[in-house]
């Protein structure tokens, strides 16, 4: 049974939280390596990724992972942010370059993941087990496959214990890629990011915004659904667990799995892929 993990944005509200506690009271029992918890476009949400990073730290139930990202902020801050996170115990870190906010017009003093990497290594030594980014159907700011790849062997080279890659919806994209990172030496295990398939408006937005390859087949098969949320919600988990399993066969050292906050298409790909202990599940959330 492959290790698994799981991806969480930071609540912003009252609600919002209370989603998430459930989330993760319910994943939790899928005993994941770890769970990691998302940073806003230029650290909008850094006090929210840090008061829940805390919370599921101090509840000791499983590790955490926050994400930390250099766009927009002072090396300063990152540094106090890295002491607290190393002085509360806090073990791993996804390393990121992160998004500029709309109307930000200046990058803050490092621009890149590979810096980024780089100065967490020089301030933390080997702390911090450090995850990053990568983009098996090429990041849609690069110019070509293999700058991509030459960006990421730069964070590879500056200390990353692995890589998460962005989700995908074909499972060769995956192994092709893997491929073509044996031939540049590198070497890190490089963990297939799934997104649980809900909502088709906003996984189509999220497709467009990511780079990631939705297939006509796919987008046209989802349309077909309409608003017919529980038939999105069923046909995904088939498609999903059956890219799941693929991966599995194929070698993926772990999968990582993009919850949105939510439980229920996760829990049920996992049941079925026999990963983590058996469970009953609900149909209490989405």
């Amino acid at each position: 049974m492959i290790p698994i993990s799981f991806e969480y944005f930071p609540p912003k509200t009252a609600e919002q939280n209370i989603v998430l506690n459930e989330t993760h009271r319910r994943l939790t029992r899928l005993q994941p390596e770890y769970c990691s918890v998302t940073y806003g476009a230029g650290g909008s949400t850094v006090n929210h990724t840090e008061r829940s990073v805390m919370d599921i730290h101090h509840a000791a139930e499983i590790p955490v992972a926050p994400h930390i990202s250099c766009l927009g902020g002072a090396m300063n801050d990152l540094k106090s942010m890295l002491n607290r996170y190393q002085d509360a115990g806090i073990n791993r870190l996804v390393a990121l370059r992160g998004d500029m906010p709309s109307g930000m017009a200046v990058a803050g003093e490092l621009r890149w993941a590979n810096e980024l990497v780089s100065f967490i290594r020089q301030e933390t030594g080997d702390h911090f087990h450090i995850a990053v980014a990568c983009y098996p159907e090429i990041h849609p700011e690069a110019e070509t496959a293999n700058r991509d790849l030459d960006f990421f062997k730069q964070k590879v080279d500056a200390g990353a214990n692995e890589a998460i890659t962005q989700f995908f919806f074909n499972a060769d994209a995956y192994f092709r890629f893997l491929d073509d990172c044996q031939v540049r030496n590198i070497d890190i295990p490089i963990v297939p990011g799934i997104m649980p398939i809900i909502n088709f408006s906003r996984l189509s937005r999220f497709a467009s915004m990511c780079g990631a390859e939705m297939p006509r087949w796919l987008r046209l098969r989802l349309r077909d659904f309409g608003d017919d949320r529980d038939s999105i919600r069923d046909f995904g988990i088939d498609f999903v667990t059956d890219l799941c399993q693929r991966l599995i066969d194929g070698g993926a050292p772990s999968l990582h799995f993009y919850t949105i906050n939510r439980s229920l298409a996760t829990l049920k790909i996992c049941k079925r892929l026999g990963l983590g202990p058996a469970l009953k599940t609900t149909a209490a959330q989405g």
